[in-house]
């Protein structure tokens, strides 16, 4: 299987059409289709279905796609770190990131970076935890920012010296605005927003002290700002982390912890025994340098 081939196989599950994707790789239409002929061959399964005017995934098609989106993506970062100028530190650092405000101590370190070695440039990967460990496995990011992680036996990291704090995002004309803190039992008949991380991690249930089924829960998420959205167009409450969605006085909404304070750390990690680029071993450096200070203090 040729790296060659699985790129013209994205190319038409991108375009869905065949004649338009032949068009864009510059050769023509019957040699892209021998192309995914032989390659459907070649893995003994059907690929696409081909109707009169587009070209759509097989259950299977989609999972190659998947799979080869992943392999160019190797491809293209071994190129990358390979060709790196000799007498300077180049290419791009990738990071996986989940919403912490902990992100502003790598963002600033990065900055620092750049005054000196100004072609290094950084890929941020938004998603939460799951997300961003499974790219971090396949090899696809090189440092992974994550918050509230219960087990790290299968990768080094530095603890970061930012904890995020939980608490509830919701309308400032919401009654449950005028209360400085929010206890759990404020929750149990109010509409809820929900991270999806936070429900499958059992942090929900536990810290509201209620069974999850036992809520009222209007939406959950993966990331805030669109539940930010449904916040301002008053569908609930959002339990979220502090910092990520701006409540400043031109916000229609307003950030109130819980009482008990709940906080989580942030953590810096990668997968053990990774080779690095040097780029992202300059960062990796800089930052236990930067916590090395700040714990210090």
């Amino acid at each position: 299987m040729e790296i060659r081939v699985l790129q013209y196989f994205l190319e038409v599950a991108e375009r869905e059409n065949i004649t338009k994707a032949a068009e864009a790789l510059h050769i023509t239409q019957p040699a892209l289709s021998r192309q995914l002929a032989e390659l459907e061959k070649e893995l003994d399964t059907q690929l696409f279905l081909r109707g009169k005017r587009k070209t759509t995934l097989t259950e299977e098609g989609k999972l190659l796609q998947k799979r080869a989106q992943e392999i160019t993506s190797l491809v293209h970062k071994t190129k990358e770190e390979m060709g790196h100028r000799v007498d300077t530190i180049s290419g791009q650092v990738r990071i996986g990131c989940a919403e912490t405000e902990g992100m502003r101590f790598l963002l600033r370190i990065q900055k620092e970076i750049l005054t000196q070695y100004p072609h290094i440039t950084c890929q941020l990967y938004d998603g939460h935890n799951a997300d961003v460990l499974e790219k971090l496995d396949k090899g696809l990011l090189d440092f992974g920012v994550l918050s509230a992680l219960s087990h790290l036996r299968r990768y080094d990291y530095i603890r970061l010296p930012h904890q995020d704090t939980w608490g509830v995002l919701l309308p400032k004309n919401a009654p449950l605005a005028k209360e400085k803190t929010i206890s759990p039992k404020d929750l149990w008949h109010v509409p809820l927003i929900l991270s999806q991380q936070a429900i499958d991690n059992g942090d929900i249930a536990h810290y509201l002290q209620k069974d999850i089924n036992d809520l009222y829960i209007t939406g959950t998420y993966n990331l805030l700002f669109n539940a930010s959205l449904m916040l301002e167009e008053g569908i609930g409450y959002a339990l979220a982390y502090d910092h990520i969605i701006a409540t400043g006085p031109d916000s229609p909404l307003i950030f109130r912890p819980l009482s008990p304070k709940h906080t989580v750390s942030t953590y810096f990690i990668w997968k053990r025994h990774q080779l690095f680029s040097p780029a992202a071993n300059l960062l990796k450096q800089k930052i236990e340098e930067a916590v090395s200070v700040t714990t210090s203090h």
